[in-house]
């Protein structure tokens, strides 16, 4: 019988992976794996990082889906060409696991460069902030065209490299991206994972329609940059700048900002979803009019990036709105007003988009390859029934019913 991921020890140094890669020392372990520092012997023993993707007690049945899921990660993750981003180099599987390599990033985290600052008296100042939300808000912008939600921004997933100016997200790992669906896979009997709420985001960081339903939007990151700005800016944890009673943030006592800058952050950091930033181009043409001549400057002197087209046409539900009289909602299964004679491949390409940009919406990158999938299983198939099969990989089922509802509404 082979071997569970979660009884595999710890790969132990000087260890050749793959035959190629040399394992040098482990970086970090988690619910969803261990990741490694590791020698690539095929390019002059470059290092890299080592992902092994392992979730707790996935049993037999789960470890199969987490395969299938993971290639498709792989496979989406391996499109993101960003200076800013860690280069992914290649997954493979060997001796029953499941690995990412990824390039390392020689460098410090915010985290601890803030902790830094404060050994000196101080924290970032504004100017300071604005340059880095500047930085990362062009990555955002990019992979947010490319329909990939991050989750979990903060200071510990933000990176200066060494002798570099630029800033780099990290943190690309398949897990919070396809944990939802494996949850839904696998039994309780057969998975004792970390908690769903750690797999969404971090508590603090990440806003509230995220942590307690799971539903993440660009918007999302824009919340969670938000959150990372004022702790650089306040030099204190997310718990610690918000009213635990009325859910306020009172960040601005702790730090000295303009205005016009406080009015930015306070609209990324807004708990309703559509009273906040939609795209990260609007925070980016706002923080351009608080300096126009030094911050034009400053955006001119970045990497471009492609501009961030109307992705995502409908606006996340806020749990504040959602109605909570629904009951059962799996009972709430909608019929069409009027039911399609056509099949999905006959009708018109842009039904085809949205269908896969608001699966993106719910459930990340791997939503091309479900509408990819699904439509080559079913080349007949309506479009009624087309809806109904992929709202089934919505883990969270007001949100599927809400998928399904703003499609039949058209009908």
């Amino acid at each position: 019988m082979s071997q569970s991921p979660l009884t595999k020890p710890e790969i132990s140094s000087g260890t050749l992976i793959d035959n190629r890669y040399t394992i040098q020392k482990l970086l970090g372990q988690g619910g969803l794996g261990r990741t490694y520092l590791a020698f690539d012997t095929r390019r002059f023993n470059e290092p890299c990082v080592l992902k092994e993707f392992a979730p707790i007690g996935t049993g037999e049945s789960g470890l199969e889906k987490c395969r299938d899921l993971f290639k498709r990660e792989a496979k989406i993750l391996h499109q993101l060409q960003h200076p800013q981003i860690p280069k992914f180099l290649a997954c493979f599987e060997g001796d029953g696991r499941l690995f990412l390599v990824q390039e390392y990033v020689d460098g410090q985290t915010y985290s601890k460069l803030l902790q830094k600052l404060q050994k000196q008296g101080r924290n970032f100042d504004q100017d300071e902030i604005i340059n880095w939300l500047q930085n990362l808000l062009l990555i955002l912008e990019y992979i947010h065209e490319h329909n990939i939600i991050h989750r979990d921004i903060s200071p510990d997933n933000v990176m200066l490299p060494d002798n570099k100016n630029l800033p780099v997200l990290i943190d690309f790992g398949v897990g919070k991206q396809i944990a939802g669906e494996l949850n839904n896979t696998i039994n309780s009997d057969q998975a004792t994972f970390v908690g769903k709420m750690s797999l969404v985001g971090k508590v603090g960081y990440a806003p509230r329609e995220q942590i307690s339903l799971g539903l993440c939007s660009p918007s999302s990151d824009l919340y969670a940059l938000g959150v990372t700005a004022v702790v650089l800016l306040t030099g204190r944890d997310p718990s610690l700048l918000m009213d635990q009673y009325s859910l306020e943030w009172k960040w601005h006592l702790y730090t000295d900002v303009s205005d016009a800058f406080a009015e930015v952050l306070d609209k990324m950091l807004a708990d309703t979803p559509k009273k906040r930033y939609q795209t990260a181009k609007e925070v980016l043409t706002d923080l351009q009019c608080l300096e126009p001549e030094e911050l034009q400057g400053a955006i001119n002197n970045e990497p471009s990036a492609v501009c961030v087209t109307e992705i995502y046409s409908s606006e996340l539900t806020s749990p504040d709105t959602i109605d909570q009289s629904a009951g059962n909602v799996e009972s709430l299964l909608i019929t069409p007003k009027k039911s399609q004679t056509q099949p999905v491949n006959s009708f018109k390409h842009g039904f085809i988009t949205r269908c896969q940009e608001q699966l993106a919406y719910h459930i990340g990158p791997i939503a091309s390859l479900i509408i990819e999938e699904t439509l080559a299983e079913n080349p007949d198939i309506l479009p009624d029934e087309f809806v109904k099969l992929v709202a089934r990989e919505i883990p969270d089922l007001q949100a599927a019913f809400e998928f399904q509802q703003s499609f039949f509404s058209d009908y």
